[in-house]
């Protein structure tokens, strides 16, 4: 059993660092491609159906680029195909769901207080969710709204809005984010893989039988690209939240999550319109400043954060305070059972992260984490395992804060 439990750890590792790579892998081709073709100047004898074309220099070499709206006159002898990096990140990414997510379903994914529902049930809701947002992206796409990219943007991002609020009464915080983040990424991979790519093969088929392709097939690729560019950095965020608690783990939890996606196409906005040399505006800048702030702010609301204490002499402070006495019994009774030398919970073998809080010593060395985790944040204990009450919650603040004082 030991033995397993080591190859499952090592194996979600793997899973996690496979979808980093194939990650980074697809966001930079995204990114250098959107940043290339914003770029492009047209000029007098370019080829026919040339649309724009740009100079580059990288690693000692230039590079003479040269883009088709629809395609060239005849079918290039070598032709690269960008779309693996796409697929082998969303492949990876769902393996990671499977591995962590739905093996721990009863920590992760199901929380009681939240919805009950046996793990089978939680599974098939977790990929219903992925699939139906999918589903429903699409059909607005393909409906007489997608001749619109504004007026379509603006009602994908209010069902987004309706998603998260959604997804935070089915799962846990972490899971609900996480879901969030595995629907959109599943729908950009699936823009690729469903509209992209095809259009293109569509494209490359009536070249190769000397026909003129239809420059549609273009159009709507262009449109998918367009929400895929805006969609990268709030999908980043989502895929990293489980790290942190006051993110997914508050009471406003999909406004939060919600914010960030303004954020990200406030960011994209603004390097987009620096890399067409459409002007600088910073004023972008200043508002996913403001916007932050105002996440900062719904992550502690009705009280915000004090900050925290100084690193010197903090030990004793914790462990003076008249409140200790009931933390300890708290974090013994809620917590310890997982982080302990020697954790008792099934399942777990190792204490996570090595953090250990079966001594003063540990629960003194650990205030912060155990104040933000499971008093600021319902992120600990994970989908309430140990039933922790509002009043222990409270109690853990109550310590935190008066010692810091």
């Amino acid at each position: 059993m030991m033995d397993f439990a080591i190859f499952w750890d090592w194996l979600s590792f793997a899973v996690r660092w496979l979808h980093l790579i194939t990650g980074i892998a697809w966001i930079g081709s995204s990114f250098y491609f959107v940043a290339l073709d914003l770029g492009l100047r047209q000029r007098p004898g370019m080829p026919a159906g040339a649309f724009g074309e740009e100079w580059q220099v990288h690693g000692g070499g230039f590079y003479h680029i040269q883009k088709y709206l629809v395609a060239p006159a005849e079918m290039p002898e070598h032709l690269t195909w960008f779309k693996w990096e796409s697929y082998a990140t969303w492949l990876s990414g769902f393996a990671m769901l499977c591995v962590v997510y739905y093996a721990g379903a009863d920590l992760f994914l199901i929380d009681p207080n939240v919805l009950a529902m046996s793990v089978p049930v939680g599974i098939l809701l977790s990929l219903a969710t992925i699939g139906v947002g999918w589903v429903v992206y699409d059909l607005l796409c393909r409906s007489p709204l997608g001749r619109s990219d504004t007026g379509l943007m603006l009602v994908l991002y209010g069902v987004l809005v309706f998603i998260a609020w959604g997804l935070t009464h089915l799962f846990t915080g972490r899971a609900a984010f996480l879901h969030l983040g595995a629907i959109t990424a599943t729908i950009m991979s699936a823009n690729v893989f469903m509209v992209i790519i095809p259009n293109q093969k569509i494209v490359v088929a009536d070249l190769i039988a000397g026909r003129k392709p239809d420059p549609k097939y273009g159009k709507i690729a262009k449109q998918r690209s367009l929400h895929n560019n805006y969609l990268t950095l709030p999908v980043l965020f989502l895929m990293l939240s489980n790290h942190y608690p006051l993110a997914f783990g508050t009471q406003f939890n999909w406004v939060i999550a919600s914010l960030v996606f303004i954020i990200g196409v406030l960011i994209r906005h603004y390097f987009n319109t620096v890399h067409a040399r459409k002007g600088n505006p910073t004023w972008t800048w200043l508002a996913a400043a403001i916007l932050f702030v105002v996440i900062i702010w719904l992550s502690t609301v009705p009280k915000a954060l004090t900050g925290e204490v100084k690193a010197s002499s903090t030990a004793e402070l914790y462990v003076a305070s008249a409140h200790f006495p009931a933390v300890r019994d708290t974090v013994l009774g809620r917590c310890s059972m997982c982080h302990a030398t020697e954790p008792s919970y099934e399942g777990i073998y190792h204490a996570p992260k090595g953090v250990m809080l079966d001594t003063d010593a540990g629960i003194a060395e650990h205030a912060r984490e155990i104040y933000l985790q499971a008093g600021r944040s319902h992120a600990m204990p994970p989908a309430n395992v140990t039933q922790i009450t509002d009043k222990e919650r409270a109690l853990l603040v109550a310590w935190f804060e008066g010692a810091g004082k």
